[in-house]
């Protein structure tokens, strides 16, 4: 099991930064991929940004590219999402995910383990 704790969240203008942990614990050795979603009202949950564990290539959303970065602490067992230039479409929950599934990973059917989110609201 892995369990996934995010924080960070928050009310910020357009324009501002944030940046969002997640703290993992459990039996995270057996996580290949650790990603960050977000939904927002009405809409599905989505990609946002996503890297192996243990190192290997990031992968972005268009929206967020360039605006993003996903990073990790491996002492501190902790993901990061550090965002900036927010707009009003970045306007949702965020969800810490975890994926012990082999290979590339972008669904959200293929993370088994997610945090219970934390709230993003970006006003114009």
């Amino acid at each position: 099991q892995v369990q996934l704790v995010e924080s960070g969240g928050g009310l910020v203008q357009a324009g501002g930064s944030l940046r969002l942990s997640c703290v993992t614990s459990g039996r995270t050795f057996g996580a290949s991929t650790m990603g960050w979603f977000r939904q927002a009202p009405g809409k599905g949950r989505e990609l946002v940004a996503a890297s192996g564990w243990s190192g290997g290539p990031t992968l972005y959303a268009d929206s967020v590219k360039g605006r993003c970065a996903i990073s990790r602490d491996n002492a501190k067992n902790t993901l990061m999402l550090q965002m900036s230039d927010l707009n009003a479409d970045d306007t949702a929950v965020y969800y810490c995910a975890a994926s012990i599934t082999r290979g590339p990973v972008t669904t959200v059917d293929q993370f088994q383990y997610w945090g219970q989110g934390t709230q993003v609201t970006v006003s114009s």
